[in-house]
């Protein structure tokens, strides 16, 4: 298999893989919690009311002046009866919701309330169902989790004058009331809720056709949609204020009037998802269920499967562009995806459907980090990799283009490129080896080696390789580079020239001297890492390499040799002497023509 198609395949799998494990994430329900609070900002917004809905509160003050609740039957009887007083100006409906559950220890006050409530006819009060497991048997044998185990409803002489609705009302699993419940199935078969009752017969009120019920699952329940928070219904109005009418009932004339716990401690407060900084009384969530309905904007949640498959898509597309990806180039395209997500869950809600909001940008954000981290340490072990592999024998420059670049401008495993090569040797180091002790042939060598990397690495070129005394350096590789022969030919001049000094001193302090013979060539070779697996080395191979060391070999001390080619390419900035056929390279045919380079016009 071609590395650049397993390449390409091991990318496809990981870009899966990734997308899978953060689907999974999703799916079993780990950002449940920070998904349904980023929806709930986004999505639930308040919006004025119309001051059709309006609540009187069961409220401190009237738990001041009354007592703590329960009360007497006879305060809601009183103040249901100055509510309708005025019979041209009464309100529209008057929903009640506190349970009258059976007859109370003050019959009087209980057939008070009934009476009241039929002379009105525009009472509704509440009932409520508690839900259990329940057993089911039968040929589909299975334990059911939302069994009606109790009903809780108002005396029978007051559902007889009087409708009735549930007021259940059911958190999400994390504390929040997202979803309104329609119905449930009590005794005697489904019973709409205290809203849904209050909306319909405000409709008859008016003389409109009821909206359409939402869409429920299958326990009965709906998106809300809220239209106010905590005390957007409440205009301060207390039940004791009907008692002792400091408030006109015909404020209340044609509206829909809700009665109500609305204070501290009375155990029917909850955080809502308009705003979880404040909890909301359960009257108010009735409020806002009958706004829902008179609006009919009932947002549709698009199922899971729908949405996780979106999200594993859109994960593994973007770790696919994120792979190898500079930063500056990913940023864009990540907050690109991050603002086009957020934009289009509020386009859809408007239009009637519910997004997980933070699915998407938070599995990008996570594959951003992630993209980035893997590529900077991809690139630091790469920058390692160039450093180590030419650190030693390459000019700073062309080492800063290649971690500028990174390793695919390497090319690793051989690849033919033109270049020029420099073969140097050091003339008369045999006889200077033999008669002079170990560590001073040592320094001298060392000496010369610096002075022929000092001079390589001045013109930009590759140290390739030291064979003893013999120094080895190429031109345009692994980097293309301009004018590559002259630079080649620089190097030389620069080593013949700073020989003669060297060879002074070494004369002076040893009283021996060698100096150098040069050979430049131009051509194609096989440039990379040559070698075994356990054992390679940057390199050059091919008959390029070859005719350069022939040239260095017959090169007489202080003396450069270059090819033809060379010669040409110099053209007018170099004075050369031709040598013709005189000098005879090994391996090459008779009429290849040897030059010496006298001089260069730097």
């Amino acid at each position: 298999m071609k590395k650049s198609l397993k390449q390409l395949l091991i990318r496809l799998a990981t870009c899966l893989l990734a997308a899978g494990a953060l689907t999974a994430v999703a799916g079993l329900g780990a950002l449940y919690t920070p998904d349904n609070a980023a929806c709930d900002a986004l999505y639930q917004r308040a919006s004025p009311t119309d001051g059709q809905i309006v609540i009187i509160g069961m409220d401190q003050r009237a738990t001041d002046a009354l007592g703590p609740m329960p009360w007497n039957r006879s305060v809601l009887a009183e103040a249901i009866e100055y509510l309708n007083s005025d019979p041209e100006n009464a309100p529209a409906l008057i929903g009640v919701d506190v349970l009258f559950v059976g007859r109370s220890a003050d019959p009087q006050a209980d057939d008070y309330l009934a009476e009241v409530c039929a002379e009105g006819g525009n009472v509704v009060v509440a009932c409520a169902a508690a839900f259990g497991d329940r057993l089911v048997e039968g040929e589909d044998f299975h334990m059911d989790t939302w069994a009606v185990v109790g009903w809780d409803e108002a005396f029978r002489d007051l559902t007889d004058v009087a409708d009735q609705g549930h007021i259940n009302a059911m958190e999400d699993k994390d504390g929040i009331i997202r979803h309104a419940m329609l119905y449930v199935n009590g005794p005697d078969g489904e019973v709409q809720s205290f809203s849904r009752v209050l909306y319909e017969r405000y409709c008859e009120y008016v003389g409109e056709e009821a909206k359409p019920a939402p869409e429920t699952d299958a326990h009965g329940f709906f998106y809300l949609p809220y239209t106010a928070e905590p005390g957007g219904y409440y205009e301060g109005d207390s039940v004791i204020d009907l008692l002792t009418g400091e408030v006109d009932s015909a404020d209340f004339a044609g509206k829909i009037v809700l009665i109500g716990p609305y204070a501290a401690g009375m155990q029917d407060e909850y955080t809502t998802s308009i705003t979880h900084a404040e909890n909301m009384y359960g009257v108010e969530i009735q409020a806002n269920a009958i706004d829902a309905y008179r609006r009919g904007f009932f947002p549709k949640e698009v199922p899971d499967s729908i949405q996780l498959a979106i999200l594993f898509v859109i994960c593994a597309a973007a770790l696919w562009f994120f792979w190898d990806r500079k930063v500056l180039h990913a940023i864009p395209v990540w907050l690109a995806i991050c603002a086009v997500w957020i934009g289009l869950c509020l386009l859809l809600y408007k239009g009637g459907f519910v997004l997980h909001v933070l699915w998407v940008p938070l599995a990008v954000t996570v594959l951003f980090i992630a993209s980035v981290a893997a590529n900077y340490i991809r690139a630091a072990r790469e920058k390692r990799r160039v450093t180590n592999t030419f650190g030693h024998y390459i000019d700073p420059s062309v080492m800063k283009q290649l971690l500028e670049q990174g390793v695919d401008a390497l090319e690793l495993g051989g690849k033919m490129y033109d270049i020029a090569v420099l073969f140097v040797d050091i003339r008369g180091f045999t006889t200077m080896s033999e008669n002079l002790d170990p560590p001073t042939v040592v320094e001298i060598i060392n000496k010369y080696l610096t002075l022929t990397t000092e001079c390589i690495m001045r013109y930009h070129g590759t140290l390739d390789k030291f064979v003893g005394d013999c120094t080895m350096a190429i031109w345009n590789a692994p980097l293309p580079q301009d004018d590559y022969v002259f630079l080649a030919c620089c190097a030389a001049m620069d080593m013949v020239k700073y020989s003669k000094a060297l060879g002074d001193e070494l004369l002076e302090k040893y009283g021996r001297t060698v100096s150098f013979g040069v050979g430049v060539h131009v051509g194609p070779a096989v440039v990379g890492n040559i070698g075994a697996p356990k054992r390679m080395d940057y390199t050059a191979i091919g008959d390029t390499v070859n005719t350069s060391s022939r040239l260095e070999s017959n090169a007489p001390a202080g003396t450069i040799y270059i090819s033809r080619n060379v010669a040409d390419i110099l053209g007018d900035r170099a004075e050369t002497t031709s040598l013709g056929g005189s000098v005879k390279l090994k391996g090459k045919a008779e009429g290849f023509e040897v030059l010496t380079l006298d001089s260069l016009k730097y």
